[in-house]
């Protein structure tokens, strides 16, 4: 039976466990092999030797490429001090990666996180869309302050948005009504009961989703709504009509 061939990223591997520990060595096969970013992407999903990890963060012109530098901080076996310098130059994509990886340090994962948070405003609307798919719960919670619809559904179908999360995002003064129509919308939320109730307690909420949920909720919220000042005329009064005839309903919504 005729062997497999050697791969590339084999045979780079190879080389580099040969090269041990010697950074002079290691520096040379990378010279030799000169590889790419992919074969370097490829090549860092394998347990390199540390010093490896260590050239590429100092050796040109790998040091200058954001993509490798995102496998380094990614490699399992990065040291941390490593990593934390390194994270300054990965690209938006990559830090968010890092952030969302449970095997990165705890401490790392936090750093990528703030890094994330300065880069946002500068980030165009596809950008967004992808980090709301990939962002953990520290960045959801700006996203949610976006004004635009399909930023707000990316980061709203996201699985690690949390409900507290939402419902901070909802009880905001400045709320957008677009993150309150998409959220409206969503029946992952809107099967939430402290959701309904906090887009009907929220004054911003478009009149016709705040009476749609009126219908969902317990007496004692219907009569804590029809008693908030803050609230459109006809939503206390269609809640205390919904209260006195749900005749002292008080089950689970």
């Amino acid at each position: 039976m005729r062997s497999k061939p050697e791969s590339a990223a084999d045979a780079l591997f190879a080389e580099l466990l040969r090269a041990g520990t010697s950074v002079a060595a290691l520096r040379e096969v990378l010279e030799r092999h000169d590889p790419d970013d992919n074969l370097l992407l490829d090549v860092l999903h394998r347990a390199v030797p540390v010093p490896f990890l260590e050239a590429l963060g100092t050796t040109s012109p790998w040091s200058t490429r954001g993509r490798v530098l995102g496998g380094v901080v990614l490699n399992p076996k990065v040291p941390r001090a490593l990593a934390l310098r390194l994270l300054p130059a990965l690209f938006w994509r990559d830090l968010a990666d890092v952030a969302r990886t449970p095997r990165v340090d705890a401490g790392v994962r936090v750093r990528a996180e703030g890094l994330l948070k300065d880069l946002l405003p500068e980030l165009r609307l596809g950008e967004k869309v992808t980090l709301g798919r990939l962002a953990t719960p520290p960045i959801l919670a700006l996203l949610l302050r976006e004004t635009d619809a399909k930023a707000l559904e990316a980061a709203l179908t996201n699985p690690r948005l949390r409900e507290e999360d939402v419902l901070v995002a909802v009880r905001r003064e400045t709320v957008s009504p677009a993150l309150l129509a998409e959220i409206a919308a969503s029946r992952r939320w809107t099967g939430l009961y402290s959701v309904r109730l906090e887009l009907v307690l929220q004054k911003r909420t478009p009149l016709a989703v705040a009476l749609a949920q009126l219908s969902s909720l317990l007496e004692k919220d219907l009569r804590r709504i029809a008693a908030t000042p803050e609230l459109t005329p006809l939503v206390q009064v269609a809640a205390l009509r919904v209260a006195e005839a749900s005749g002292g309903r008080d089950g689970a919504a």
